[in-house]
């Protein structure tokens, strides 16, 4: 193996989340630990987080906190793939917290088990902790349903601590207006940043090696320099791969030393990769193109279909219609709406002219219909839509006696106007989701007046 070929017992930079190859070089990672297990040990939060860019080392953080806590004080649970259903994952959590597998799949009675595990834990001494990584996958109703379910406590304290680690994703969702409840429930709130020095990017990467079972010089003092710049300044994980592939190519070649020039040709041969790409790199989606092809927009959220007496969990996107039922939202790619015209302060914006509708979601079936148009007025801040049908989606919705056609229908249309009206959703204080699903029921509310008047 190429790392014995270095004198050391195993490979110093993997990028695997090793607590034993911890290094305390990197200054937020450290403090984001220390806050955390306070966070869980003596402040007694219901909820802390750890956010960061890729790369950076949340996972790591995590491995580190478990293995920092007395085991014999805490249940612990943690969740890498939180991108499932609100009742998969209190599944998953109730599985790895018991030690078998749970055979319920009703939400109310995964809470009510959950619930009783709770305060069996802290008749025990003990106290529930659930440690959730890549948070940035949770879907917007699922973060909702634990920030619910951080509601179980009793008078005097919170019955199990939660710890979210994501990326700046995740970050900027959290901080959102609209998520103020639940940011206001964060106890401790830690952002990891690079490591901040070539100075300790040098001590970085000298320990591990060290920790590795290196007992001689390596790194040449020139190695450092270019190693900082290749590593984006810092980022550990870009660290880890340069090196490791600087000592496969020392190993190789048969060489005593891993020099800067080596780091730099390897460093060179991932910048020019990832330049190549950034240059043609496409213009980042609106939210409209989001709806279709964007995974944030589309998040699988659970949806519950009670048949008879029996409970079939699907999982299905939705947004709330109008009477507040869960509806699907649209996957095909949108067509467009004739005619839309934006006014911003009682101003005309501009027009959005008519084109061909025939990607609309086909619905079997015709119905004639008299050629005329309905308009509706949907207004959001300062903005204001006049969103007008044409005489054809008119037809087209009332040729199917499915309201499932007709939801998704309106969702389509909104999905492409946003698409191609950016300026409703460009202040960094709007909901893409929230405008979207206004926007929608607006569409909606249209073609099923027209259906129950038989105007087709």
């Amino acid at each position: 193996m190429y790392y014995e070929y270095w004198g050391l017992r195993k490979p110093p930079f993997d990028n695997v989340p090793d607590p034993s190859m911890y290094v305390d070089s990197h200054v937020s990672m450290e403090n984001a630990i220390a806050e955390t297990i306070f966070a869980i040990e003596e402040g007694g939060e219901s909820v802390a987080v750890i956010v960061g860019d890729v790369g950076l080392g949340k996972t790591l953080s995590l491995r580190m906190i478990i293995d920092s806590l007395d085991q014999e004080k805490y249940k612990i649970t943690l969740i890498t793939n939180p991108s499932i259903t609100f009742s998969q994952l209190v599944k998953e959590i109730i599985g790895q917290l018991t030690g078998k597998p749970c055979d319920k799949a009703r939400k109310v009675d995964l809470l009510e088990i959950f619930n009783k595990i709770l305060f069996e834990t802290i008749d025990e001494g003990k106290k529930v902790l659930i440690f959730i990584d890549e948070a940035n996958a949770i879907s917007p109703a699922n973060l909702e349903n634990l920030r619910l379910l951080t509601n179980m406590q009793d008078d005097q304290r919170n019955l199990f601590t939660m710890v979210l680690a994501g990326q700046s994703e995740f970050a900027r969702r959290l901080e959102h207006p609209r998520r103020a409840n639940l940011f206001q429930r964060v106890g401790t709130y830690n952002k990891i940043e690079k490591i901040q020095s070539e100075a300790l990017l040098k001590a970085y990467a000298e320990t591990r090696v060290k920790l590795a079972g290196g007992t001689r010089k390596i790194f040449t003092d020139d190695v450092f320099n270019p190693l900082w710049k290749h590593s984006e300044h810092g980022v550990p994980r870009l660290i880890n791969k340069i090196c490791k592939l600087s000592l496969k190519a020392g190993e190789t070649n048969g060489l005593e030393l891993v020099t800067g020039e080596m780091i730099d040709q390897i460093g060179q041969r991932f910048q020019r990769s990832s330049g190549s790409v950034s240059q043609k790199r496409r213009p980042r989606k609106r939210f409209g193109e989001e709806v279709i092809e964007k995974e944030a927009l589309m998040r699988e959220l659970e949806a519950e279909e009670v048949l008879g007496d029996h409970e079939k969990h699907i999982t299905v996107p939705f947004m709330e219609d109008s009477d507040s039922r869960r509806e699907p939202a649209p996957v095909e790619k949108p067509a467009s709406v004739e005619n839309v015209t934006i006014e911003e302060k009682g101003q005309p914006h501009f027009v959005f002219e008519k084109v061909e509708s025939n990607k609309l979601p086909p619905c079997p079936g015709e119905t004639t219909a008299a050629e005329h148009r309905k308009s509706a007025i949907v207004e959001i801040g300062d903005m204001r839509a006049t969103v007008s049908l044409p005489p054809e989606i008119l037809k087209q919705a009332g040729s199917c006696s499915s309201r499932e056609h007709r939801v998704k229908l309106a969702g389509v249309m909104a999905a492409r106007f946003l698409q191609q009206h950016p300026n409703f959703t460009s202040s960094p204080l709007s909901d893409p989701v929230d405008i979207w699903g206004k926007i929608r029921e607006s569409v909606l509310n249209m073609l099923e007046e027209e259906k129950k008047l038989g105007v087709m």
